[in-house]
């Protein structure tokens, strides 16, 4: 393949001529030059497919190294792969099991939120429970005593649990105490002590009572308690007594001239019952009397005010019915029970309703 080529230049076409005789010398040193060339060009030639084929084995060194790498790499790569495989198989169980307990936390916290507002309703419950019983048991005490102390005790015991509890659902029953104190310790309660006491002196003088039918006793009785405040008794000389019996000589005759003046006396009777009334009656009459007032003071010991209102009334009824109004002592023992009367009307103990009525709201649980 190289021979026709070489044919078509012009030495080629020399050649096959024939060689000239003028030009022997210079065609010698012509070919030798073009071996040389020839020859330069072939070294060159082959130095060059040498450098090429230098570079290709240099090529497929790092070929073979790259591709030897990537294998590696791919290997590794692969490995890789399946590890992570395995780790996302691995993490999806995991997060499968950690769903699952999850899930079982959120049911065990809404299981202890139901549980813990149940254990705090119930606090809650046993809270209001307690204050009512406590504000019912200090009433009946205040109602026993007739003081207002175990009530205002109470509420405040009963506002500083509120206090500590510190529950919203509480807030009303915390303002109606609030309010139902500043009510209780406003108000006024009548003295008891004071009141049975006057009672008592009023039965101890019921039976210093004149009755209407003993006129002349009665009469006798005021003009000497009269004459007494009028004139003054002379002074007796020192280490002499006035003999008793004089005065009760002097109250005998007085009662004789009064009957003897008053056989015949006209007078209205309105109420012929008390001037009909027997000498053996009168006894009873004073003791009806007593066991009225004895009642009464009873009925205020038990806290029975409509009892002893009835009685109070009845025992007045009695006194201006039977005892003669126009003694001192009569008109003191009905001033008594008028002033017991007045007393049991302020005798209400203050209640509690606006309290129990929160409480019961908030025990319903509304």
């Amino acid at each position: 393949m190289s021979s026709a080529p070489l044919s078509d230049t012009p030495a080629a076409t020399a050649a096959a001529q024939g060689p000239t005789p003028a030009s022997g010398p210079a065609t010698g040193h012509g070919g030798k030059a073009l071996l040389w060339g020839v020859g330069a060009v072939a070294v060159l030639a082959l130095a060059g497919n040498a450098l090429l084929w230098q570079k290709l084995d240099s090529i497929q060194e790092a070929l073979a190294r790259q591709s030897q790498e990537a294998s590696a790499q791919a290997l590794e790569a692969r490995t890789i792969a399946r590890q992570a495989q395995e780790l996302t198989v691995e993490a999806g169980a995991r997060l499968a099991v950690l769903e699952t307990r999850v899930g079982e936390v959120a049911l065990q916290r809404s299981q202890l939120e139901e549980l813990m507002q149940s254990l705090s309703r119930t606090r809650d419950e046993n809270l209001v429970v307690d204050i009512e019983s406590a504000l019912r048991l200090a009433q009946q005490q205040a109602q026993l005593t007739g003081s207002l102390e175990p009530l205002v005790a109470a509420l405040k015991t009963a506002e500083q649990r509120i206090e500590r509890a510190a529950q919203p659902r509480l807030a009303p029953v915390q303002r109606a105490i609030t309010r139902d104190l500043e009510r209780v310790t406003s108000s006024t309660v009548s003295d008891t002590a004071g009141l049975l006491a006057r009672l008592d002196d009023l039965v101890r003088q019921v039976d210093d009572l004149p009755l209407q039918n003993a006129v002349a006793q009665a009469a006798a009785t005021r003009r000497l308690s009269a004459q007494a405040s009028a004139s003054t008794p002379p002074q007796a000389p020192p280490g002499s007594d006035p003999a008793w019996w004089l005065g009760l000589l002097q109250r005998a005759w007085e009662v004789v001239r009064d009957e003897a003046r008053s056989l015949l006396r006209v007078s209205r009777i309105d109420q012929p019952e008390a001037i009909l009334l027997a000498p053996d009656q009168a006894f009873f009459l004073r003791e009806n009397l007593k066991l009225k007032l004895l009642n009464a003071r009873l009925g205020v010991l038990a806290r029975q005010l409509d009892s002893a209102r009835s009685d109070l009334a009845a025992a007045s009824l009695a006194l201006g019915r039977y005892f003669d109004p126009a003694s001192r002592r009569t008109q003191s023992a009905a001033t008594v029970l008028q002033q017991a009367q007045a007393h049991m009307k302020a005798f209400e103990l203050p209640r509690l309703d606006e309290t129990f009525s929160a409480l019961a709201t908030a025990a319903a649980g509304r």
